[in-house]
């Protein structure tokens, strides 16, 4: 990654329907040393629509973080769409859930998804989750910079 790249504020699709989650969520974001630019949808048609006008307008995530268990349409159909769209198959998303059932961890990964985290019910850990999940994703992991929304000017 260039060192230009590097300065450009990273944003974050937060699919979240429970407002205490999204909260604590938001909060672990912020404590990030860097912290991102931060979109928040509260279902999975929301997101979807999110992800269709920005991929249009001012260029998509650099992640979602995606709870599975949304009004609407589900995460895991979410998951779907944004990995059979060749527009948004290469936007990393990581599952932050609280279902830690051994089906959707793996329908999870079979529908392509980079991380499945389950969300820690202890305040701290919630929050050291979401921040480690901010610093990999973020951070020490390389992003995909020649997709066509990042060839428009900041």
């Amino acid at each position: 990654m260039s060192l230009q790249a590097s300065r450009i504020k990273k944003t974050v699709l937060l699919v979240e329907d429970n407002a205490d989650d999204e909260h604590l969520t938001l909060r672990g974001l912020r404590k990030h040393t860097s912290p991102p630019e931060v979109y928040v949808a509260r279902d999975g048609s929301q997101a979807l629509e999110f992800l269709t006008q920005a991929e249009v307008e001012q260029g998509l995530p650099d992640l979602v973080l995606l709870d599975l268990k949304l009004p609407k349409l589900g995460g895991l159909e979410v998951l779907r769409r944004i990995r059979t769209n060749p527009g948004t198959s290469a936007v990393p998303v990581v599952v932050l859930t609280s279902s830690d059932e051994e089906g959707d961890v793996a329908r999870a990964y079979m529908d392509g998804v980079n991380s499945y985290v389950c969300k820690p019910v202890d305040y701290n850990a919630f929050l050291t989750a979401v921040g480690s999940i901010a610093e990999f994703w973020l951070e020490v992991s390389a992003l995909p910079t020649d997709r066509p929304d990042r060839d428009r000017p900041a």
